[in-house]
């Protein structure tokens, strides 16, 4: 709020300096009206830009300035807001407010939309508990696997945690639960998970199988693979990667549809491009081997880049650093007509972004999936590249789309497509809604609140935050419970 008085204050002395010279002159009266027309429009301004920004907040009470790409737009209708952010006294310990909204009777009268294809994997990746239940005995056996252990109770969330993860992936995979209750009040059932916020799968099958005789624990993970029992969750970077600047989902798709508009297709490069960190697998590094040289053009355009933007909690990036770091690169990806993707320690964030920029996705055949990729199709939503021949599949897929080009744009185009309407946060929420639900009932006790879990809530949250994790953490709240009914789920006899 400083920064704007700041401002503020600042075009009002320049205004006033430019305005003394008119008043010392005979058109004084003509200045004096004129510098009055400019005040009542400055004023004016300043009430409308404080009214839309607390009509998106409510009661919140800013720390840090607010930054323009966060301000709601000029001359759009108020957002509704049910559930206001009340951060009174941010030194003090915060507690969860009384009146937490718990209950929601949605006043829909429609019905429900289907649910994408990819909700039919919900059932399979709970397949291994279907026969058996889920004990408490499980649950607590995975307790060396888990990060943290969330407990809802009465609509209630409350967290244990065990070890820290990277950078702030619990925090917002646990900021996304916390929206979910939000949308979807008194609709969670109560449930005890337990979380793993690592790279790589941590239950494995073998580990479980016959002669060992144990159940395996359930354990929820952003990815699988197919000797791994993890249950495949919706990552953090949906609601906001603070480490390296990338902003929730919601925003971010809409950025690619502009993006995409702007880059015709025509007028993109025909090569195949990747830029990104390639220590991190044996296949990234094979991957640098396609880049052109003197002796041979691959027809891709790869590039070394390793960017440490991690930042510890609680601290503040250089948001300049960011933004040139960002421009460059989000101007390099739009101007090719075929990008890659290829895992690096294990499933990466990447392909949502990849997927949905019109190009022509050269997909490496990965090892780990997440919950939406095991129902993209080849040669429909992208080209499959072999690992084992990997430079010249690369080389055949460009000499092939730059004969096809019809064909290779379509692929592109669906894909985004694929993106853009069955990725939505709208069906992201409604996945993460569908997959508790299912698990909840497989369940074979009673959840309860542990020792040492704490009660968490968005105040909780946010409110202790500051700089993008704040911006992010604000800008994908749940303000108001969905006046629609979640999708429907597919039936059970359409499972993959």
């Amino acid at each position: 709020m400083g920064n704007l008085f700041d401002s503020v204050g600042g075009v009002w002395s320049k205004a006033a300096r430019w305005c003394s010279h008119f008043l010392e002159t005979p058109g004084k009266r003509w200045a004096s009206a004129a510098l009055l027309v400019f005040s009542i429009v400055l004023l004016t301004s300043s009430y409308i830009y404080w009214t839309d920004v607390r009509a998106i907040t409510g009661t919140f009470l800013f720390k840090t300035s607010t930054s323009s790409s966060s301000r709601a737009a000029p001359n759009k209708p108020p957002v509704k807001v049910d559930y206001p952010l009340k951060c009174i006294n941010e030194a003090l310990t915060l507690t969860c407010p009384t009146n937490y909204p718990v209950k929601y009777e949605s006043k829909a009268s429609s019905l429900a939309v289907a649910c994408p294809e990819y909700f039919r994997w919900i059932r399979e990746d709970l397949r291994p508990w279907r026969d058996t239940g889920i004990t408490r005995k499980m649950v607590e056996t995975g307790n060396k696997y888990g990060d943290l252990r969330l407990v809802i109770v009465k609509g209630k969330a409350y967290v244990k945690m065990y070890r820290r993860s990277f950078q702030t992936r619990d925090v917002f995979t646990v900021w996304g639960i916390l929206q979910l209750l939000r949308l979807y009040p008194g609709k969670v059932p109560d449930l005890e998970l337990l979380f793993a916020c690592g790279d790589r799968p941590v239950v494995k099958k073998r580990d479980y199988q016959w002669p060992h005789g144990t159940y395996a624990p359930p354990v929820f993970h952003y990815c699988v693979d197919d000797e791994s029992l993890d249950i495949p969750f919706p990552d953090w970077s949906f609601w906001g990667w603070g480490e390296i600047n990338i902003r929730p989902w919601g925003t971010m798709l809409w950025g690619l549809r502009e993006a995409n508009k702007r880059i015709k297709w025509k007028n993109r490069k025909p090569y195949a491009f990747w830029k990104g960190n390639p220590s991190t697998s044996g296949r990234r590094a094979d991957l640098m081997k396609c880049n052109v040289s003197d002796k041979q053009d691959w027809n891709a355009r790869v590039y070394a880049q390793v960017i440490f933007l991690h930042h510890q909690r609680g601290t503040e990036p250089d948001p300049l650093k960011y933004r040139r770091v960002l421009l460059k690169r989000s101007k390099i990806y739009k101007t090719n007509l075929y990008k890659i993707f290829i895992e690096g320690v294990a499933w990466s964030v990447s392909d949502k972004y990849i997927l949905g920029c019109d190009s022509m996705t050269l997909l490496v055949k990965p090892k780990y999936y997440d919950f939406f990729t095991r129902s993209l199709v080849e040669k429909k939503h992208y080209w499959p590249i072999k690992p084992s021949n990997l430079c010249r599949d690369i080389k055949s897929a460009v000499e092939w789309g730059n004969n096809n080009t019809d064909k290779a744009q379509a692929i592109g185009e669906a894909a985004s497509k694929f993106i853009q309407e069955d990725l939505k946060m709208e069906f992201v929420y409604d996945y993460a809604y569908h997959l508790l639900r299912e698990y909840a009932k497989l369940m074979r006790f009673t959840p309860k609140i542990p020792p040492g879990a704490v009660e968490i809530c968005s105040e909780t949250m946010a409110c202790p935050q500051n700089g993008p994790w704040r911006q992010f953490m604000m800008e994908s709240m749940v303000r108001s419970p969905k006046d629609t009914l979640p999708c429907t789920m597919p039936s059970s006899s359409s499972s993959p």
